[in-house]
């Protein structure tokens, strides 16, 4: 019996809706994406990934690649983060996925409660409406709530950026503003963290052009070594124009091993 990969295109699809859902959205979720390092001045994290199959001339090669790494002053107060991914699924035929994420950011305390915050952004994926995204914002970080366990943050930005749609050419250069809310709460008597962030960003001078991010986890060690996880992402892109608009959702689970 000959196998090919159309007989496995189905079960492919399905793997890739659980993995990469951040390179997949045209939004990202940078709140949890930030490392809590306390004094700890320097953090670097990476991992690369590459496979290559081939059956009978019909290939599927995969390369992925993350990188997260932070800085911060000697009195603390000054944090300079960056966020890198590249993600490629290609077969003889097509390419499944095919994008990549940079995101840099400064952060700087001016209290116990607020910060200053100003980062650039460039994202590409062939796969989406939106092509390619570059952007550039500035904004302040409060800290609304710190006590028992629970922390919540509010943040809101000036964001200007400029979207490309590869099909047809066009270019979008906009001023938008993005709010976001953030809620950690840990229950040390079960060992349980939840978190959750809300994001609305619309443009100024036309709200019902926006995007509408939300993501919910759940985190508990099972034992010293192993851990669980649930994640819950829904997002909505409303372009208020002849763009179709895109919603997305994932739930995905983990168990995380540590050595």
């Amino acid at each position: 019996m000959k196998f090919t990969l159309n007989k496995f295109k189905p079960i492919f699809y399905i793997l890739l809706a659980f993995c990469g859902y951040a390179a997949e959205a045209q939004l990202v979720n940078i709140e949890s994406k930030r490392m809590h390092t306390d004094s700890i001045r320097f953090v670097l994290n990476s991992d690369l990934l590459f496979n290559y199959t081939d059956n009978n001339g019909e290939y599927i090669l995969q390369i992925g690649s993350n990188l997260t790494t932070q800085f911060k002053s000697k009195n603390l107060k000054s944090i300079y983060f960056l966020l890198g991914n590249v993600n490629l699924i290609r077969s003889k035929d097509e390419d499944f996925q095919n994008s990549y994420f940079l995101h840099a950011r400064f952060n700087q305390k001016l209290s116990e409660l607020i910060r200053f915050e100003a980062f650039l952004q460039n994202q590409n994926n062939q796969k989406l409406t939106i092509s390619e995204r570059n952007l550039l914002g500035v904004g302040l970080r409060l800290k609304i709530l710190d006590k028992n366990g629970t922390l919540a943050y509010f943040g809101n930005s000036y964001i200007y950026e400029i979207e490309s749609v590869d099909d047809s050419d066009q270019k979008f250069y906009n001023h938008r503003n993005s709010s976001y809310i953030s809620l950690n709460q840990s229950f040390k008597k079960y060992r349980l963290d939840i978190s959750g962030t809300l994001y609305f960003q619309p443009l100024y001078d036309n709200i019902g052009n926006h995007r509408i991010l939300s993501q919910f986890k759940a985190e508990m060690p099972l034992t010293k070594r192993i851990s669980f996880s649930a994640l819950y992402n829904y997002s909505v892109i409303n372009f208020n124009s002849a763009l179709e608009d895109n919603r997305a959702s994932n739930v995905s689970f983990g168990f995380t091993l540590n050595l």
